[in-house]
C-alpha cells in the first residue's frame, strides 16, 4: 500500500472501459485491488463505509449500483462489515433528510436488495449527527464536522463520479469527501456567509422552523416568519424543516474559498479514518454539472475509463488530465476547447480555477500533483 503524504510520487491506476473475453472490465478491477494491497487497508470485522452520491432526483449519471455491487463482491471475501452511504444536503431536494435521501436512492436503484449490503446516511434523520475533528495548517477551520457515520469507520473506499461543476470547476475525490463527507451545519459553513432567506411569499408561518431553530433566531411577524442575523449560527436546520420549501441557502461563498474550504474538511475527513482510504474515479458520462443536479446533461467527452488511488490529489490531477486530453463532443454543453490538450471544465465554468483546490490540497498536506499512472488494460 502506498500512502502519499511519504512519499514524492503517488502511484495512480488507470484502466479504460473497453471489455474483450480475454480481459473482462470487472477481472482488472480485481486484479487492480490485489497489485494495490486493498486488503490491507481494515481488518477483518472492521466497518468500511463506500461512500458514494446517489445523484439528485432525475439525475441519471452517477455511478451506477451496479459498479458498486461488483466492487462489493470483490471485497467481500476480506470479510468487512461494508455500508454504502452519502450525507443529507443543505438545499431543499430530495435528499435533505434521511427518509427522502433513503427513498430516492431506493428509486435509483441503491438498496440492501442490488447491493447486498446496508444503505445508511451518515449523518443521521437531519444531517447533525457529526465528530468534531481537529486539522492543522488550515485558513479557515479548526475543526470540522464530520458527519458521524464516516468518522466512526475504520476505513473507507470514496466511490466518485468525476464530473464539472459550476463552484469548483470540477467534482472529484476530493469533494466527494470535503463536501460529501461533511454534515449539513458544516456543508451551510462551507457554501455561505450569512443567514438562510425566507421567500416569503411562499411562507405560510407555520413556525415549524421556530421548532428546530437552536439559537432562537427566527420569530413569525405578521404570519410570516423572520431571521436574525445576529443570532442565527448557521446550522442549517430551518432550511430541511421548513414544510413549504421557503427557506434557501444565501450562497454568496466564494469559488476560491469553497475549494478551499472542502479541502480542509477533506483533511478531516482523511484524520477522522486514520488516513485509511482508497479512492476510486469513474470518469464516464462526464456532465457539464454536480449530481445534485436534478438532470443529467448529455457528456462533454467520450467516456475515458475508472482511476486508483490511495492519494485523493494525485486521482483527481489524473482525472482532469485524462478529461482535457481527450477530444470534446460537440453537441454538448461546451461551445469552446474541443481539441485535445484544451481546458475542457474552463470552457464551461471560465470564471472559476479548478487548479485552487488541487493546489491547496498538497499545500496543506493531504496529497500530491506529482503522479504516476499505471495503465492495465
Amino acid at each position: 500500500m502506498e500512502i502519499t503524504n511519504n512519499v514524492k510520487k503517488s502511484i495512480v491506476y488507470f484502466t479504460s472501459f473497453r471489455s474483450t473475453p480475454k480481459s473482462k472490465f470487472f477481472n482488472r478491477f480485481k486484479n487492480i485491488f490485489e497489485e494495490m494491497g486493498i486488503k490491507d487497508l481494515a481488518n477483518k470485522n472492521n466497518i468500511v463505509g463506500i461512500k458514494t452520491h446517489f445523484g439528485e432526483g432525475d439525475n441519471t449519471t452517477y455511478v451506477h449500483p451496479y459498479y458498486i455491487r461488483k466492487i462489493i463482491e470483490l471485497i467481500k471475501p476480506y470479510g468487512w462489515k461494508v455500508f454504502v452511504t452519502d450525507t443529507n444536503t443543505i438545499y431543499a431536494g430530495q435528499r435533505v433528510n434521511a427518509i427522502d435521501h433513503i427513498e430516492l436512492a431506493l428509486r435509483h436503484g441503491f438498496s440492501f436488495a442490488t447491493l447486498g449490503v446496508p444503505v445508511i446516511i451518515a449523518d443521521g434523520i437531519r444531517g447533525n449527527d457529526y465528530c468534531e475533528i481537529e486539522i492543522k495548517n488550515s485558513t479557515f477551520y479548526k475543526k470540522v464536522k464530520v458527519a458521524s457515520g464516516i468518522a466512526n469507520c475504520d476505513a473507507l473506499i470514496v466511490v466518485t463520479h468525476l464530473k464539472a461543476h459550476i463552484a469548483a470547476g470540477f467534482g472529484g475525490a476530493l469533494k466527494n469527501i470535503g463536501m460529501g463527507c461533511a454534515a449539513r451545519p458544516h456543508k451551510f459553513n462551507m457554501h455561505s456567509n450569512l443567514a438562510p432567506k425566507i421567500n416569503k411569499k411562499k411562507c405560510a408561518g407555520c413556525g415549524e422552523c421556530i421548532k428546530w431553530c437552536p439559537s432562537g433566531a427566527i420569530k413569525v411577524i405578521n404570519q410570516k416568519a423572520q431571521i436574525d442575523p445576529n443570532i442565527c449560527i448557521g446550522c442549517g436546520e430551518c432550511i430541511s424543516a421548513c414544510p413549504q420549501k421557503c427557506i434557501n441557502l444565501a450562497w454568496d461563498e466564494t469559488a476560491e474559498n469553497l475549494q478551499k474550504k472542502f479541502v480542509e474538511t477533506a483533511a478531516g475527513v482523511i484524520k477522522s479514518v486514520n488516513s485509511k482510504i482508497f479512492y476510486i474515479n469513474f470518469v464516464n458520462n462526464v456532465t457539464p454539472d454536480c449530481d445534485c443536479i436534478s438532470h443529467s446533461d448529455v457528456q462533454i467527452v467520450p467516456d475515458i475509463g475508472v482511476l486508483f488511488s490511495y492519494d485523493p490529489v494525485a486521482i483527481d490531477k489524473a482525472s482532469v488530465d485524462l478529461v482535457n486530453q481527450s477530444e470534446g463532443i460537440k453537441g454538448s454543453a461546451l461551445d469552446k476547447n474541443f481539441e485535445k490538450g484544451e481546458d475542457k471544465f474552463k470552457a464551461l465554468h471560465p470564471n472559476v480555477d479548478w487548479n485552487i483546490q488541487l493546489i491547496y490540497a498538497e499545500k496543506i498536506g493531504i496529497g500530491t500533483n506529482n503522479y504516476e499512472l499505471r495503465i492495465i488494460n
